[in-house]
């Protein structure tokens, strides 16, 4: 086997291998070796996997593949240096992780030895993209357009090597477009390709307006394609419509039509189902600082986890599935996983020490919170129920806590802590193992010095999320 894939190939190994360790990784240095495998796998050369292998890896974080998985095997199979354009208009004046999903996509097709275009539409965002829209989108001016796209290439520098990659403005052929050439394109294709479709008939139905520039954004954008003679186009699936009239506009000009990977959509953070925009605050920045970052990614909804750890990171699905299986059956804390997708993302934007140091200040920040500030917790006589085991306690005095087995599963992970808070304002945690669970209470609290009532101390017994104080 080829070097470059055995590179990629080990670092599935090595991630397996870490993984079913179930070590802790909202502490420590387990999720440092993750975030070095990620690094790996991130720059991996992928020129050397089959095609087929390859269009697997594009496959499984898209959405829809037109006009399928085989013609964009083929594709791959060509044997030469395939253009892959991928487009956006500078309607604001930041990148946010909505944009990155197929961004990653372009990452890996750079790594498989393609020509990657990343184009910045100046010319078609002072149209607006009318795709998901119900009414008009403001005009931007062209000084709008230049103030947005200051940062654009700094912010996107993370997912594209930008030695090999292009980053180019459609300006470059659009500006010198003339009249007569445009209406000659418009001249060989069906008013219907743009009357049928079910966003336009919706707000005309409505009275929301449609202006004919909109009419025609899709015309303009496949330009693009014909200029750039963009074998793959990436975006994300509520721009199918104009990726379809893009293939269309090549095959009129006698080109190969592209191949589209068209990729999900983001849901924000706040999980009210609504797409990821600034507009809604449930974004979040590619040019956010790195605990900014961090915090937002902790602080999304949980249902997003899934969707976030396959389109966000370089996670392969089994990966991830095996992830969600621990969290579920109580072998590693859900919140451990949480803290793997935001280290994972701001790793890929700020870098693995910047990653690190953000959980960490998280940590400090939100997770050392005092337990004897927080209201009545159920409370044990250490001293009378001393004889019990802590596994026994926590299923009896809980109440949420299933079996024995549950509160093992938890301390093999990790999630099974005295937690000791001081009068004086201080915190230390004593992590305990399998055996602790099943070992007397008071033998435990004795290794650890902790038997006996203090006046200085107060002692609690923590599994995940549950909180039992020790009297």
């Amino acid at each position: 086997m080829a070097m470059a894939a055995t590179a990629f190939d080990r670092s599935i190994e090595l991630m397996s291998e870490l993984i079913e360790k179930e070590d802790e990784l909202r502490e420590g240095p387990a999720l440092g070796r993750l975030l070095e495998v990620l690094a790996e796998r991130q720059r991996a050369d992928l020129s050397e996997l089959a095609p087929e292998r390859q269009a697997e890896l594009l496959g499984a974080r898209a959405a829809a593949v037109l006009p399928g998985d085989r013609k964009l095997a083929e594709l791959l199979g060509q044997g030469r240096a395939l253009t892959v354009k991928y487009g956006i208009d500078p309607t604001g004046a930041e990148v946010h992780l909505g944009h990155a999903v197929p961004m990653i996509l372009a990452s890996r097709l750079q790594r498989m030895g393609h020509r990657v275009v990343f184009l910045v539409g100046d010319v078609t965002a002072r149209i607006g993209d009318p795709s998901g829209r119900s009414a008009e989108r403001p005009p931007l001016t062209a000084e709008d357009v230049t103030r947005n796209v200051a940062t654009y290439r700094e912010q996107v520098g993370p997912f594209f090597d930008f030695e090999r990659a292009e980053f180019r403005f459609n300006s470059e052929w659009l500006g010198p477009l003339t009249l007569p050439d445009f209406l000659g394109v418009l001249s060989r294709l069906p008013a219907s390709a743009a009357l049928q479709r079910e966003d336009f008939r919706t707000r005309l139905a409505e009275g929301s307006g449609l202006t004919l520039a909109e009419l025609v954004y899709s015309v303009v954008m496949a330009l693009d394609s014909v200029e750039l003679v963009a074998d793959i186009e990436l975006g994300g699936l509520d721009q199918l419509l104009n990726l379809q009239m893009c293939r269309r506009v090549q095959t009129v000009h006698g080109q190969q039509p592209e191949v589209v990977l068209a990729t999900g959509l983001i849901e924000g953070t706040d999980g009210t189902g609504a797409k990821m925009s600034k507009s809604k605050n449930n974004y979040v920045g590619l040019s956010f600082p790195a605990e900014e970052m961090f915090g937002r990614l902790m602080a999304c909804a949980d249902r997003l986890l899934p969707d976030y750890l396959r389109l966000l990171t370089e996670l392969l699905d089994d990966e991830v599935e095996l992830l969600l299986a621990q969290a579920a059956d109580g072998r590693r804390h859900p919140m451990a996983v949480k803290t793997l997708l935001a280290a994972a993302v701001t790793a890929a934007v700020h870098g693995a020490p910047a990653a690190l140091a953000a959980r960490d200040a998280f940590r400090a920040r939100f997770s050392q919170r005092r337990f004897s500030d927080a209201g009545p917790l159920p409370a044990v006589d250490a001293a009378r129920h001393g004889g019990a085991t802590p596994a026994e306690l926590l299923v009896k005095v809980s109440g949420e806590l299933p079996s024995l087995n549950q509160v093992r599963r938890v301390a093999d992970a990790g999630g099974l802590k005295l937690v000791v808070e001081r009068l004086d304002g201080g915190q230390h945690t004593v992590p305990l193992s399998r055996a602790d669970a099943d070992e007397r209470l008071l033998v435990v609290l004795g290794a650890h010095e902790l038997a006996g009532a203090s006046a200085q101390r107060r002692v609690f017994l923590r599994c995940g999320r549950k909180v039992v104080e020790l009297t």
